[in-house]
């Protein structure tokens, strides 16, 4: 099979996950192949007549397509020679896109100043019971501060808690981060070709993990039952994807329907809670879950949003027998996470509370929109109810273009195309508020600098 053969190929599968005009559709399966990477840039795309009669569609209908990508900053059309894909932004990129003055992009503490720093005995740093420090599940006194915080949760009957609904040690697997559990979730849970139901926007390290997997990302609004129970039914996806707090928007939003229509279908449940105990205005954290699909949920979680960044020290949980697969991916994987990460974690878990933080982060929030509101009077935002981030729109902008200049300017920022599964958001920005005031003051005028120039 040659290569147009089997690009058409591909964009006869992405098709069927798109909707609307035959142009917006096809338009939108190009745009999922490039930035999954099946197309990779500078690919020069058929020509409108060969993918027409490929694709089984009008000339019109691809001329359409070609100038939505062209004008979305996808594609190109060179004179004389056709239409080309063009370099997208990638998720992982963000982090080795080199030194910059403030950066916006990550959405984590994004230093250790805040904490209360225990006395650090190397040697007591790394006295763990087994010796070597190779314990699968990970160290044990981490496991139990993670379950009896309640940051760990699970919805097994008869688990951590009288009642069940907590998690106990036996329940948590220690992972290098959030971002490690969802991929352990992907290498147990998905297989090629199968797909996966995620809110539209999602995060994008998500976005980037299942795409890895080969997997369809099929877009839903997760906050409406009737489309996620339609959603469940068509597509008959391997796993839906979920959190409560929603990163990029910071919006809040009750999603047990969405673990019971999961149940009812007998699809498993990744949920995110990273971001669970960053609520704002002193709303209570999302309810796990795991407590309506207690046998079919995997539960991530993370310290980068409560203690630091750097840590990369994380969790997951989930019922047996999957537990034990998680645990054996994570095994072939990396064998174990850092054992002294995992005690340095557990003494500042133990002498920082989530609650100074949280109140920071809220009084850097309102700093934070404040400024663009005296800045950026252009742009608009939902305020977010939690999360560190606020999801800025930014009027008639390619924000993948935008984030480029604004990097000149020397301020690092999030375009919304990495958080849609379809490279959608394109006017969009995710923006981290979790630096301190007087950074957020300089990165946000240097923004309006950054604004000033695009325009131009």
């Amino acid at each position: 099979m040659g290569r147009e053969d089997t690009l058409v190929t591909l964009v006869r599968d992405r098709l069927r996950l798109h909707q609307g005009p035959p142009s917006r559709r096809l338009a939108g399966a190009l745009a999922d192949l490039a930035q999954t990477g099946l197309i990779s840039p500078g690919t020069r795309l058929p020509s409108e007549r060969d993918l027409a009669q490929a694709v089984g569609v009008s000339r019109g209908t691809v001329a359409a397509a070609f100038n939505a990508l062209c004008e979305e900053g996808l594609c190109e059309r060179r004179h004389g020679s056709g239409t080309y894909v063009l370099g997208t932004p990638s998720f992982g990129g963000l982090l080795q896109a080199g030194a910059v003055r403030a950066d916006l992009s990550t959405s984590v503490v994004p230093d250790p100043s805040h904490l209360v720093l225990p006395a650090v005995d190397p040697a007591e740093l790394m006295r763990v019971p087994s010796g070597h420090g190779y314990d699968a599940m990970g160290d044990l006194r981490l496991r139990t501060v993670l379950a009896a915080s309640g940051m760990a949760a699970t919805g097994q009957p008869g688990s951590g808690t009288a009642g069940g609904g907590g998690a106990g040690p036996k329940d948590v697997l220690v992972t290098a981060g959030a971002q490690q559990g969802i991929d352990l979730a992907a290498r147990v849970l998905l297989r090629p070709g199968d797909r996966v139901l995620v809110g539209d926007p999602a995060y994008g390290g998500a976005l980037s993990v299942f795409r890895r997997a080969g997997a369809h990302v099929v877009p839903v609004d997760l906050t409406a039952p009737r489309a996620v129970a339609d959603a469940l039914a068509r597509h008959r996806p391997a796993a839906v994807y979920a959190a409560g707090v929603d990163n990029p928007t910071g919006a809040v939003a009750p999603l047990r329907h969405v673990a019971e229509l999961a149940r009812d279908a007998d699809v498993t449940l990744v949920e995110d809670r990273a971001l669970a105990a960053l609520v704002h205005d002193g709303a209570p954290p999302p309810e796990p879950l795991a407590a309506a699909h207690p046998y079919g949920t995997v539960t991530v979680g993370s310290l980068s949003k409560v203690l630091w960044g750097g840590l990369r020290v994380g969790w997951l949980t989930a019922p047996e027998p999957l537990l034990a697969r998680l645990t054996e991916a994570k095994v072939d994987a990396d064998l174990a996470t850092s054992a002294v990460a995992q005690r340095l974690a557990t003494d500042l878990l133990e002498r920082n509370p989530v609650a100074p933080w949280l109140a920071e982060a809220g009084r850097r929030r309102e700093h934070c929109l404040a400024a663009l509101s005296a800045h950026l009077p252009e742009w608009t935002w939902t305020r977010p109810a939690g999360g560190l981030s606020v999801w800025a729109r930014l009027p008639g902008a390619d924000t993948d273009r935008f984030a480029a200049v604004a990097r000149e300017h020397g301020v690092a920022v999030a375009p919304g195309s990495l958080f849609s599964p379809d490279g959608r958001h394109r006017d969009r920005l995710r923006l981290s508020f979790a630096l301190p005031p007087d950074l957020l003051d300089q990165a946000i005028a240097d923004l309006a600098q950054a604004w000033r120039a695009y325009g131009r």
